[in-house]
């Protein structure tokens, strides 16, 4: 899959740069949150964090997308953390109170603590999985306290699943991405937690993919 995403996104990526597609990229952010337009314009930002801000999108399933920003806006100062750096940082860091998200790849890393700095309330823990496998999973718990919101949008996610479970406050959610992969399913279905599974139109990319929403 990775083969063929790459150069698709690279095509992708030149296209939103020219004519009309460089439109839809501008105009997209004033138009309806979760409409057409605003998805249309994600496919040109695939793997470009920067257009994603631009468009306040982060990589999910659209609906998913939705219910979580309702749940972030009943809870204004929301604990988030996340595996998984990325535009979605930086969107949660606009909804909730406070962000810690850990990234295990240093160039994107640093890429997006660039773009999370202004946001003041968003920080991204660097951990190198090469050196210790476990330090990327464990990164939660250089942060005390209980989380209203997990994403574990990363690598190990199964592990990290396990961990995020223990971190979560009464209420909580955690949200779960690229849930259709059949290697996240046992972790999921063993986890004891109730699985809300969202399918269609996902930010990005221009076929149906899930993400799901668990709780207690």
């Amino acid at each position: 899959m990775q083969v063929i995403k790459r150069p698709y996104s690279t095509v992708l990526q030149a296209l939103g740069g020219v004519g009309p597609f460089s439109g839809l990229l501008r105009d997209a952010p004033a138009r309806q949150p979760y409409g057409w337009a605003r998805w249309a314009a994600s496919l040109f930002a695939i793997h470009n964090p920067q257009r994603m801000v631009a468009l306040d999108c982060p990589w999910w399933n659209v609906r998913a997308t939705r219910d979580v920003e309702a749940f972030l806006r009943a809870r204004p100062a929301a604990r988030v953390f996340e595996y998984g750096a990325g535009a979605s940082t930086i969107w949660l860091a606009r909804r909730a109170g406070t962000v810690v998200s850990v990234e295990h790849d240093a160039d994107w890393y640093e890429r997006c603590r660039d773009l999370a700095r202004p946001c003041g309330n968003a920080q991204i823990l660097w951990r190198d999985r090469s050196a210790d496998p476990s330090a990327y999973v464990d990164a939660i718990d250089a942060v005390p306290g209980l989380f209203d919101l997990i994403v574990i949008d990363g690598r190990d996610r199964g592990v990290c699943l396990a961990q995020a479970k223990r971190r979560l406050t009464l209420g909580g959610i955690i949200l779960f991405d690229d849930t259709g992969r059949a290697r996240y399913r046992d972790a999921i279905a063993s986890s004891g937690l109730i699985e809300r599974r969202y399918f269609g139109r996902s930010y990005c990319v221009p076929y149906p993919d899930h993400t799901s929403i668990l709780s207690r």
